[in-house]
């Protein structure tokens, strides 16, 4: 069984934490990312110490670029993430098919010359700020039951782990 082909990319606003780039890798994998683009060198000197325990980093492009608005894909409508006044709850979106998905640093915001090309600005209602990777989970898990999805035991079987052969 195969996914749909999605038509997704993810831009990281200077990510500092490469576990949570690796999550954020895993989770692109998991829900059909085309592509992650970052900025900033935090991660650039990190990289090599990521916990991408699936290696989708060898499957999805994941590239270091000076500006996200440079990479940003043909027909793709610029949705960021970011606990700003003024946002759209994510219960509230509506996906556009074509999406490149702006998330801010761990510890800090989008900056207002980004978010000012932004197609969308879009946060995750919670009580506190979450994780960059937590926060790209929920988004992209937010887009795909949003949407019309694959379902059943064959889809089941082929993304479950080798370890894990439970029926009910």
């Amino acid at each position: 069984m195969q996914l749909k082909k999605q038509q997704i990319s993810l831009g990281l606003v200077n990510p500092k934490n490469p576990v949570n780039v690796a999550s954020i890798l895993r989770a692109a994998g998991c829900y059909g990312v085309a592509s992650v683009f970052y900025t900033g060198q935090r991660y650039r000197f990190a990289k090599d110490f990521n916990a991408d325990t699936k290696a989708f980093h060898k499957v999805i492009p994941t590239v270091g670029v000076d500006d996200l608005k440079d990479v940003v894909p043909t027909g793709a409508s610029v949705v960021a993430i970011e606990l700003v006044e003024g946002a759209t709850p994510l219960p509230e979106f509506e996906h556009p098919e074509n999406a490149f998905y702006i998330l801010g640093p761990e510890d800090g915001s989008i900056n207002s010359e980004t978010l000012a090309w932004c197609d969308h600005v879009v946060y995750v209602p919670t009580y506190s700020c979450m994780n960059l990777a937590a926060t790209a989970n929920v988004l992209l898990y937010d887009r795909l039951a949003k949407s019309d999805y694959a379902k059943g035991n064959a889809l089941i079987r082929q993304s479950r782990d080798t370890n894990n052969r439970t029926k009910i």
